[in-house]
């Protein structure tokens, strides 16, 4: 029996088929320095030094929201990648449906 993936990693598998994201600390915070990170998503179990790196960013711009979600494992394999610690997504439509199901599972698991 299969299990259900989450709608929040069905969107994110999406926006990677669609181009919309890039991943790995140098990427994510590439660009969410230039401006085209519309959500940053990092792994529940990335580094510390990996939080405070994309903490820094996303608060210092004073735009971009973060979201700690999930773990390496579950992010890569949404992504179609072995393993990745954090992801920008680039596309407001796509950050928007993302963060509304995360939210939407974390209030169901409350």
């Amino acid at each position: 029996m299969r299990l259900k993936q989450s709608k929040a990693l069905s969107l994110i598998s999406l926006a990677t088929k669609a181009g919309k994201t890039v991943s790995g600390e140098f990427s994510t915070e590439k660009e969410t320095k230039s401006g085209r990170a519309e959500l940053v998503i990092v792994a529940e179990d990335a580094s510390d030094n990996t939080k405070k790196e994309v903490f820094r960013t996303c608060v210092i711009s004073m735009k971009y929201q973060f979201i700690f979600y999930k773990d390496k494992d579950t992010l890569g394999h949404a992504m179609g990648k072995e393993f990745r610690a954090s992801l920008a997504v680039l596309d407001a439509g796509f950050a928007k449906g993302i963060k509304k199901q995360i939210e939407d599972e974390r209030q169901t698991m409350a």
